[in-house]
């Protein structure tokens, strides 16, 4: 097979795979992505483990609530993109966990101090106000976001230099955080590496994680994802660096 036509193949692949819920695990075998050394999904377990009630905002899929051994006797999610929340449900549900849609921008439909835990794992958007809200005093909010640039080296490879903004800066995030009234108690930040084997999986990943480059289409960048493809055949699997941070922030209150 010439490389164009397995460039073809394993481009159709990756645009037949399914995107529901937030599962990656069509690209077993095909990229891996390092852990940041903190382990949220233990960190999230001890907090809820011992919380009254806990919120878990943009659950996605809920395949990483779903793996927490012990929940809170009240567990809530929130999920605003339509595919994933009769997912979020279906993992959810059958574990006493409410899954309600509310938009990622929206206010948050709970009333004020519902919560002695808030988590949520690569929120899109972090409303600090509607979060602080919803704490009661002296809860804690846990979370681990993306940082600005993610993956940077995939992205300019198909673009080209780009602007990292601010937005997604852990140092935006402490501000909000404090600006809202909460106690920044813990923040970490890491880049871990994703190390893609084939073009596919460049393809899988990019249609999924659209914020990487959100005008991406295998049409619009076929060249350039050619290119690509020919680099990994040639020289082997293309890493990237992601950007994680970790933050713990508490509500002042006994």
């Amino acid at each position: 097979m010439d490389a164009e036509a397995r460039f073809d193949r394993l481009v159709r692949e990756a645009e037949d795979a399914p995107l529901d819920g937030w599962d990656f695990s069509w690209l077993d075998g095909r990229a891996t992505e390092q852990r940041p050394s903190w382990g949220y999904l233990l960190q999230m377990s001890a907090w809820m483990a011992g919380a009254r009630a806990a919120l878990d905002i943009q659950t996605g899929g809920g395949e990483v609530l779903a793996e927490v051994p012990t929940l809170a006797p009240v567990t809530v999610a929130t999920e605003g993109w339509p595919p994933n929340v009769p997912t979020a449900r279906r993992n959810l549900e059958p574990r006493g966990v409410t899954v309600v849609d509310v938009p990622e921008d929206a206010a948050l439909p709970f009333p004020d101090a519902a919560f002695d835990l808030v988590v949520s794992r690569h929120p899109n958007v972090a409303l600090w106000t509607e979060i602080a809200r919803v704490l009661e005093p002296g809860g804690t909010y846990l979370s681990q976001q993306i940082g600005p640039g993610s993956n940077r080296e995939l992205a300019e490879f198909l673009t080209g230099p780009r602007v990292v903004g601010p937005e997604r800066h852990p140092d935006t995030a402490t501000a909000g955080a404090r600006a809202a009234g909460l106690v920044v108690e813990d923040l970490r930040v890491e880049s871990p590496a994703t190390t893609f084997h084939d073009i596919g999986a460049v393809v899988y990943f990019l249609r999924k994680v659209i914020w990487a480059v959100p005008d991406f289409s295998p049409e619009r960048y076929r060249e350039r994802l050619f290119d690509l493809h020919t680099l990994i055949e040639r020289d082997g699997p293309f890493t990237a660096h992601a950007q994680r941070f970790l933050i713990r922030a508490r509500r002042p209150g006994p």
